[in-house]
């Protein structure tokens, strides 16, 4: 089932997915509560829920969703913002969604999404993660103040730039360090979080608020 608030948007999106063998649209809302409604009433194995395309994300249309105790494996379409799709999957992942993908992906992102979905993976952006939830509970039990995780400036400042999906050729020459400096502190940072990659390194960021600190 689609649901998201722009006509034109709807429309495209039920016509690509009309070109895949075993995908079948079976009802289409404009708001969360509309979704929530036809959710309940036509039982479809996936919602792909459309997320505003501007302003800081709200989660207010999952939450409709969530408050209705429905059993429906939900893919989130967020902004393009790489730092954004992390925001909304750690918060999204608290209220039982599987997936996140940029509005602005290729067709091929989606459709591997909604396979992985299906599988009882969770996908986030273009990534097929499979166990995304349990890498958030375990980041979660190792919780503690800024000062425990014993960052340095440098480190936070690479950490945001690796969650705003710059290369480490990029963060390099933006620092004008070379890339094994980069490689090293990354490992330093790893270490210090309990990440093992960067996906885990963005939720982890996003979830304990470390991108908009100094």
């Amino acid at each position: 089932m689609i649901a998201d608030e722009q006509p034109i948007f709807r429309d495209g999106l039920r016509r690509l997915l009309e070109t895949v063998p075993g995908l079948v649209i079976v009802g289409e809302a404009v708001a969360a509560r509309q979704a929530a409604q036809l959710v309940r009433n036509i039982e479809p194995d996936i919602l792909l829920l459309g997320l505003p395309p501007s302003g800081p994300f709200q989660l207010d249309e999952l939450e409709e969703v969530v408050a209705n105790g429905l059993p429906v494996r939900t893919i989130l379409l967020s902004g393009s913002r790489s730092v954004e799709t992390f925001e909304v999957m750690g918060a999204a992942l608290q209220l039982n969604a599987h997936g996140v993908v940029p509005k602005d992906s290729t067709p091929d992102v989606l459709f591997e999404c909604i396979d992985s979905v299906m599988a009882g993976r969770h996908c986030v952006g273009g990534e097929n993660v499979a166990d995304v939830a349990t890498s958030v509970r375990k980041l979660e039990a190792k919780r503690r103040r800024l000062s425990a995780f014993g960052l340095t400036r440098r480190e936070l400042e690479i950490l945001r730039a690796v969650v705003g999906g710059q290369a480490n050729k990029a963060i390099a020459r933006r620092f004008s360090i070379s890339e094994n400096t980069v490689k090293r502190h990354l490992t330093h940072i790893f270490n210090k979080v309990g990440a093992s990659n960067r996906v885990e390194l963005a939720i982890f960021a996003a979830h304990h608020q470390l991108i908009g600190r100094g």
